[in-house]
């Protein structure tokens, strides 16, 4: 279905756009859910990742706005995301579309930028807000921004709002909202999370569409992708290789943890002189988006990144996605690979570095419909040795190390998957090599453990008791 097609539902300054956005033939999802978004219905729509779900609610939000922005002042429409990074790039597709529509307003509501200059633009009754929850709520229960003719709400990555700790803030943000209003629930994987949401935000006659269903691979065709087993130890020299191997490719390197990231970042940009950014949650806004703008216009650079940079981001000509550490579970492997390989007839590489204690990893995500080849183990690796202890005679490159290996240790802690994912049989010592450390930090692993897992602490406990060798090496505490 093309784009032109839509004529006589939507306006020609919008198609004019779409046109300048490059675009012509419509993706699954768009021509499942613009038609009926249109005419106003409740949308519930599930599509992989890079397969355009951002124009297939800007374009009805849009055309809903055109119509009924003369009748009174104020706010008409609210986009929610949950990251930073997501919220304002779609606001910079909103912005593409806006140009062609002078009449219409935006604001781009976010943690990080100046609380005042955001105030100061929802006073005027903007249009439509592009936002965060947390941000967003807290100028919700100031009195300069009207919300009271909100009549459509979007939630992107819906199921992500929740998993980052919004669920209190989307919840007050909903109650104020006006009743009567269109919701559009967009998300690239289903889970409980959703259908929860979808239950306490959406109409009962909702419009349900699923692009994944009844399509075999959970992935993209244009994705190649496969997996490595590396012994433990080895991991920080095996990413090491990679990365002189990939110099002339635009790279994405996902860690468990932001302190990971940041050791990694330091060592290898600073002592093994690699072409490296990174990007974590307690960066400040301003080096986050400086960070995400010059990655987005290399032709080749690595990217050092957490999770979040696995929703959303729209970074063209990503060659590779190497997930160092593996992710929590299928949703998380697949939000991760969309980074790449995204839009029509596009390609891209993605590699999971496993140890062998984690190979049943292959079988659990090949049960959700994602199937990764086997990937040999290069022959020769190099010595870090000489440049790790170049690097650790700056007492703080040696704390990163070992903040770094703490952070692992915290990350794999919360893991799901505890048949594939084991702390009580990690070889910690092995674990503190990776990071290139010679003896294993102090680290109080039972710090964190919930209720439900009291049985597991207690085992620590019994473990650190005991003062065999064996014990020892795989438990420090």
């Amino acid at each position: 279905m093309k784009f032109k097609q839509l004529k006589h539902e939507v306006s020609q300054d919008t198609l004019d756009a779409i046109k300048k956005l490059g675009f012509k033939n419509m993706t699954d999802i768009q021509s499942e859910v613009i038609p009926k978004a249109l005419t106003g219905a409740d949308i519930v729509a599930t599509a992989k990742t890079g397969s355009g779900k951002t124009l297939a609610f800007l374009i009805p939000a849009v055309e809903k706005i055109i119509k009924i922005k003369n009748k009174c002042k104020g706010t008409f429409c609210i986009i929610i995301s949950p990251t930073r990074e997501l919220a304002t790039q779609t606001y910079d597709v909103l912005q593409q579309i806006l140009s062609h529509h002078e009449e219409l307003t935006s604001a781009l509501v976010i943690g990080g930028e100046s609380r005042k200059a955001q105030s100061c633009k929802l006073s005027n009754g903007v249009h439509i807000v592009v936002a965060t929850p947390g941000r967003l709520f807290d100028h919700m229960r100031s009195k300069e921004f009207d919300y009271g003719y909100v009549n459509c709400l979007v939630l992107d990555e819906a199921d992500k709002i929740y998993q980052y700790g919004f669920e209190e803030d989307l919840k007050q943000i909903i109650k104020r909202l006006p009743k009567e209003r269109q919701t559009m629930l967009f998300s690239a994987t289903q889970s409980e999370t959703t259908e929860a949401l979808i239950k306490s935000v959406m109409k009962d006659d909702l419009y349900s569409v699923n692009t994944n269903s009844g399509n075999e691979k959970a992935t993209v065709e244009g994705l190649k992708q496969g997996y490595v087993i590396c012994e433990t130890e080895y991991r920080l020299s095996w990413l090491y290789k990679l990365l002189k191997k990939m110099r002339n490719f635009k790279v994405m390197v996902f860690f468990s943890s932001c302190k990971s990231v940041v050791f990694h970042h330091v060592f290898f940009s600073q002592y093994c002189t690699l072409p490296v950014l990174c990007i974590h949650g307690k960066m400040n806004q301003a080096d986050r988006t400086s960070t995400i703008n010059s990655f987005y216009n290399a032709e080749k650079l690595a990217l050092f990144c957490t999770d979040l940079a696995a929703r959303g981001l729209d970074i063209p000509s990503v060659d590779w996605i190497v997930q160092f550490d593996p992710p929590s579970d299928a949703n998380e492997y697949i939000h991760r690979v969309g980074r790449t390989a995204r839009g029509l007839g596009a390609a891209g590489n993605a590699v999971l570095l496993l140890r062998p204690e984690e190979k049943d990893f292959v079988k659990y995500l090949t049960e959700s419909n994602v199937y990764l080849d086997k990937y040999e183990f290069w022959d020769k690796l190099s010595n870090l040795q000489e440049k790790l202890d170049i690097a650790f005679k700056d007492v703080e490159v040696k704390k990163l190390a070992e903040e770094a290996f703490e952070g692992y240790i915290r990350a794999f802690e919360v893991k799901k998957l505890k048949h594939i994912f084991n702390l009580l049989t990690l070889d910690m010592e092995a674990v503190a090599k990776s990071f290139g450390l010679k003896s294993i930090p102090d680290v109080d692993i039972r710090i964190g453990f919930n209720k439900k897992h009291r049985p597991r602490k207690r085992t620590a406990a019994m473990l650190s008791t005991n003062d065999s060798t064996e014990s020892k090496k795989h438990l420090k505490i």
